[in-house]
C-alpha cells in the first residue's frame, strides 16, 4: 500500500486555521507595534530612536532564530518547535508588557524574536500534508500573504489600542492572541519529523549565528551612524567573514551538518539567495521608508500624518497582497513558480520607476503604484520566493533552505534600509527642502537593485516536483488507471 495512503486523513480547514493562527501571532510582534512606538517612548522616559533599537533586536534575533530551528523542527516534530516557539513568544510578550524600562522591554522583544521561523515551519508542515501541488500553492499562498501584513488591520488596530488603552495593551493582545495559536496547532496540526534520528549540529549553529549576527549587526549601525565606534563597526563584517568560514570548515568534517556544503554549493541554494537578498534590498526600504517618509514631509512630499499614510499606502499595500497572495500561489505549479515569480519582479521594478518620476511629485500616482508594489511584490515576489524555499530544499535536510532563505529576507531589509535611504540623503539638494531629487534616486537605486535580482533569479533551477502542466495533469489519470 502506497505509504501516503496510510496516513491519517488531516482536515485541510482545521489544519489552516492552525497554520494561519500561528502565522498571524507572529506577524502581529512583526507589524503590530508600528503605531505605538512613539508612545512607548514616552512612557518608558526615552527617545524614539532608543525604542526603534526595541524594533531592531526582535527583527534580528528572529532572523537568527530562522537559521537553526527549521532544521531543528525536522528532527524533533515540528509541530513540538513551533508550539514551542509560540510558548516561549508569549513568556517574552508578557515581560514587554510588564516592562518598567526599556532594558526589560528589550529582553522581551528579544524573546519574541524566537518565533522568526514561524512562516517556514508552517510551510513545512503543509507540504507534509498536501500532496497536490495546486491545492499545495493555493494554501502557501494564503499563509504565506500574511506574513506581509494581516491586511492592514494589525497596524490599525494597533493604532486604536495604543489612543485608547496605552501601548501595553498590544502586548496583552498579542499574548491572548499566541494563547490561541498555541491552542489551534496543538488541537489540530499533526506531527512531522522526516529527519527523526538524526543528531543536531549545535556546533555548526554557533559560528554560523556569529556569522549572520555580526553582518545584521553591522548593517543596523550603518542605519544610524551617529556618534558610533567606527572600529567596531568596520570590525563586525570581518567577524562576519571569520565565522562563516570557521562555519565552511566545521560543516565540512562532521557527519551530520546543518548545512552540508554541497547543498550550499549547488544554484538551487546560492542564486534562490541571492536573489531573495537583491530583491528585499530593492523593494523594501522604498515602500516601508521612501514613500512612507515623502508621504509625511511637508515640504517635498504631501505633508500628510502618520495616520493618512498608514490608511493609505501601508493598508492597501497590504490589502494588494493579501488579496493576489492565493492566486499567485495556485498558478505557480501550472505556470511555473519561476516564470510567476519574474512576472512580479517586472512589476516591481515598473511600478519603482514610475513612482521615482512620477509618485513623488502626484498623490494618486504614488498611491497607486505603492499599491501595485502592493500587489507584484507582496502578493506575488515575495509568496513565490518563500515558496521556492521549500520546493527547492532537498528532501533529506527539508529545513535548511528555508531557514537560510529567511535569513536572506531578514539580511535584505537591514542592507536595504542601510542603501535605499543613504542615496536618497546624499542625493538631496541641500538648499532646496523641496526638491524630490533625493526621493527619486533612492527608488531608482531600489529599481536597480531588483533588475540584478531578475537576472538572477535566471539561475535558479525549475522546481520540477512541485510543478505541473497540462498535459501532464491530464496523463495522470490514464497512467493511474492503467495499473
Amino acid at each position: 500500500m502506497n505509504a501516503l495512503a496510510q496516513k491519517p486523513a488531516v482536515r485541510v480547514g482545521s489544519l489552516m486555521v492552525a497554520l494561519l493562527a500561528a502565522c498571524v501571532a507572529f506577524q502581529l510582534n512583526a507589524s503590530m507595534l508600528s503605531p505605538a512606538l512613539v508612545t512607548m517612548a514616552k512612557e518608558l522616559n526615552t527617545d524614539d530612536a532608543t525604542i526603534g533599537l526595541s524594533q531592531t533586536m526582535f527583527f534580528t534575533a528572529a532572523a537568527l532564530f530562522s537559521l537553526f530551528l527549521p532544521r531543528l523542527s525536522d528532527i524533533i516534530g515540528r509541530k513540538r518547535v513551533l508550539v514551542g516557539m509560540l510558548a516561549i513568544m508569549a513568556v517574552g510578550t508578557v515581560i514587554a508588557a510588564l516592562a518598567t524600562n526599556v532594558e526589560m522591554l528589550f529582553v522581551g522583544r528579544i524573546i519574541q524574536g524566537v518565533t522568526g521561523p514561524v512562516v517556514p515551519v508552517t510551510l513545512l508542515m503543509l507540504r507534509n500534508e498536501i500532496h497536490d501541488p495546486k491545492r499545495y500553492g493555493t494554501m502557501m499562498g494564503i499563509i504565506t500573504a500574511v506574513n506581509g501584513g494581516i491586511a492592514g488591520i494589525d497596524a490599525l488596530a494597533g493604532g486604536w489600542l495604543v489612543a485608547n488603552h496605552g501601548f501595553r495593551s498590544v502586548f496583552w493582545t498579542m499574548t491572548v492572541v499566541a494563547v490561541i495559536a498555541i491552542a489551534c496547532v496543538i488541537v489540530w496540526a499533526p506531527e512531522s519529523r522526516p529527519s527523526q534520528g538524526t543528531k543536531m549540529d549545535w556546533l555548526g549553529v554557533v559560528p554560523l549565528v556569529v556569522s549572520i549576527g555580526s553582518f545584521l549587526t553591522f548593517l543596523n549601525f550603518l542605519g544610524a551612524v551617529n556618534d558610533s565606534n567606527w572600529f567596531i563597526i568596520w570590525a563586525l563584517p570581518v567577524v562576519g567573514l571569520a565565522s562563516f568560514w570557521a562555519f565552511w570548515v566545521l560543516e565540512s568534517k562532521i557527519s551530520a551538518p546543518l548545512i552540508p556544503p554541497r547543498y550550499l554549493k549547488q544554484r538551487s541554494s546560492w542564486a534562490l539567495l541571492v536573489t531573495t537578498l537583491l530583491t528585499m534590498t530593492g523593494v523594501f526600504a522604498v515602500v516601508n521608508g521612501l514613500v512612507a517618509s515623502i508621504a509625511q514631509n511637508a515640504e517635498a512630499g504631501f505633508g500628510l500624518g502618520a495616520d493618512l499614510t498608514s490608511l493609505w499606502f501601508l493598508m492597501p499595500y497590504a490589502v494588494a497582497g493579501w488579496i493576489v497572495g492565493p492566486f499567485a500561489g495556485r498558478l505557480a505549479p501550472t505556470f511555473g513558480y519561476l516564470t510567476v515569480m519574474r512576472v512580479g519582479m517586472l512589476g516591481t521594478i515598473v511600478g519603482t520607476i514610475v513612482m521615482a518620476f512620477v509618485g513623488v511629485h502626484s498623490l494618486p500616482v504614488l498611491i497607486a503604484t505603492t499599491i501595485l508594489l502592493g500587489i507584484t511584490y507582496a502578493g506575488i515576489g515575495n509568496i513565490m520566493l518563500n515558496g521556492l524555499g521549500i520546493v527547492l530544499s532537498p528532501k533529506d535536510n527539508p529545513g535548511f533552505l528555508p531557514g537560510l532563505n529567511a535569513g536572506a529576507f531578514n539580511l535584505g531589509a537591514g542592507v536595504s534600509f542601510a542603501i535605499l535611504p543613504a542615496v536618497q540623503l546624499l542625493f538631496t539638494v541641500a538648499d532646496d527642502p523641496t526638491s524630490t531629487t533625493g526621493y527619486s534616486a533612492g527608488m531608482l537605486a531600489g529599481a536597480a537593485i531588483s533588475i540584478l535580482g531578475f537576472a538572477m533569479s535566471f539561475l535558479i533551477p525549475a522546481p520540477t516536483d512541485a510543478e505541473v502542466s497540462a498535459p501532464a495533469a491530464q496523463a495522470a489519470p490514464a497512467a493511474a488507471a492503467s495499473k
